[in-house]
């Protein structure tokens, strides 16, 4: 069993395991709004899980007043989370977290529903979530997966992926992730879903065209050598 002890110590070690400005256990302690947010959070579901509810709501007011982050009292969130920063962060009522998450300021993980059932998202562990990321309905993502800074995430990730984009498209990686690897915050290391997809479009065309050349019919609008299109009607 897991005592709030032992919660509170691995959560300061999360910080100084991950966040390489962290120096020392009293400065986390003091100065890392993320780790106070978490804590107010945690007393809050306490109150939540015990039909205490509007002193759980209140107490959550509290803390994001503090801290710029707001964690519903019915969120449940494993042991060695970690907000980095944390300005804007908001986890829902539904909401589930694995052990030694990471996640970043302006952060969303949010629901796309009225109705009073689950309608928020579920973390595995070791999941990585980066800065402005939007996270969003019932939705699934896997263990030890990399969510892209201000990616748009509507549905489930499997495990070991990298998402990234507009909507998110998840991109499982050829070396998996585990809990014996150090925390994978390398948000820099992101694939270009639609760039590769855009030269293989055009490589493909380029080899069609090469094959059978195509010579464009009477009075279609075409570009000169200096690039300047000709043509008798123009529509927009």
């Amino acid at each position: 069993m897991i005592t709030p002890i032992r919660t509170i110590h691995r959560d300061i070690q999360s910080v100084l395991r991950r966040d390489p400005a962290a120096r020392n256990g009293l400065e986390v302690l003091v100065c890392y709004s993320g780790l106070h947010a978490i804590w107010m959070y945690r007393l809050a579901h306490w109150l939540w899980v015990r039909n205490l509810r509007l002193a759980a709501r209140v107490l959550s007011q509290m803390a994001r007043n503090l801290t710029g982050i707001e964690i519903h009292p019915g969120a449940q969130i494993g042991p060695g989370f970690f907000i980095d920063h944390g300005m804007g962060v908001v986890i829902g009522e539904t909401a589930e977290v694995g052990a030694d998450v990471t996640i970043y300021h302006g952060v969303t993980l949010g629901g796309t529903s009225l109705e009073h059932g689950k309608r928020h998202p579920t973390l595995g562990d070791r999941v990585v979530v980066g800065a402005g990321a939007k996270l969003l309905g019932a939705i699934e993502i896997g263990d030890d997966s990399r969510i892209g800074a201000n990616s748009v995430v509507v549905k489930s990730v499997p495990s070991n992926s990298v998402v990234v984009g507009v909507p998110g498209r998840p991109v499982v990686r050829a070396k998996a992730h585990t809990a014996k690897d150090d925390p994978d915050l390398q948000h820099t290391v992101l694939p270009d879903a639609v760039g590769t997809m855009l030269m293989t479009l055009m490589a493909r065309v380029e080899r069609l065209e090469s094959a059978a050349p195509v010579e464009p019919a009477p009075h279609t609008p075409c570009p000169d050598a200096q690039g300047v299109w000709h043509g008798e009607d123009f529509s927009i």
